[in-house]
């Protein structure tokens, strides 16, 4: 695991943004696991402004998304495909980009299907991640075991109260998601972290410094032989 910790939040950005425009420029046709929130948006600008001064060409990257809200319409605006949309994809060539079904009628068929797909397009080459304040990546809440795939979760109230600012009120916030599981996340070829702020420390700390333990999702990171965590100093205070 290597741990960069930079100055800010928009350093942590551009780091963010040039590993993932140097895996696009490398391997042309890479797969590429993205990831919603705030956390990856100004990363996401700045590949966006490299990919319209003609530095970065994803006409032949496909993308898979880590996860999805049950019962939201791809349109509704705190979904993530409209985020994925409205933050990235409608401005880059991407060739081909992949989210969980949300409204599928068999979940555990959409579930097996996604890792499927996965596993067809020989793999994620580069996934990236942000970290929950309970130290969630993906929607893998704190648990008793480490989760294998892709599957259906309840989201921890943490997770909802984090998530609550979208939305007009905490009871607006769907209580599910569909995620790729910990196993899932686990076989990419290349994991990218990134985390910023005080409200990020604990977890940075719990995950860095702590047993491997599902109670704490991301420190399941350490057995992973290509990890690579963009930190500022805030989120870097308790290390």
């Amino acid at each position: 695991m290597i741990i960069r910790i930079l100055n800010n939040a928009e350093q942590v950005a551009i780091n963010c943004a040039m590993l993932i425009a140097s895996q696009v420029i490398n391997k042309p046709d890479c797969v590429l696991g993205l990831a919603t929130g705030s956390s990856p948006i100004l990363s996401y600008e700045y590949l966006i402004k490299w990919h319209q001064e003609g530095l970065v060409d994803f006409s032949s990257a496909t993308s898979f998304n880590l996860d999805e809200y049950l019962g939201l319409e791809p349109s509704h605006e705190q979904s993530y495909h409209y985020f994925m949309q409205d933050k990235l994809f409608s401005k880059i060539n991407l060739k081909q980009s992949f989210l969980p079904n949300g409204n599928a009628e068999n979940l555990d068929e959409e579930c097996i299907n996604y890792e499927n797909k996965i596993a067809s397009m020989g793999g994620i080459d580069l996934q990236l991640l942000g970290l929950g304040t309970n130290a969630h990546i993906g929607f893998n809440e704190p648990d008793s075991v480490f989760s294998k795939s892709t599957r259906v979760v309840d989201l921890a109230e943490s997770t909802i109260e984090a998530n609550k600012r979208f939305f007009e009120s905490a009871d607006d916030v769907p209580k599910k998601a569909i995620t790729m599981g910990i196993g899932t996340i686990l076989r990419s070829k290349k994991i990218l972290l990134i985390a910023y702020g005080k409200s990020k420390a604990e977890a940075i700390r719990n995950m860095v410094k702590g047993d491997i333990d599902p109670m704490v999702p991301s420190s399941i990171l350490n057995v992973h032989k290509n990890v690579t965590i963009l930190i500022d100093k805030e989120a870097a205070s308790l290390l």
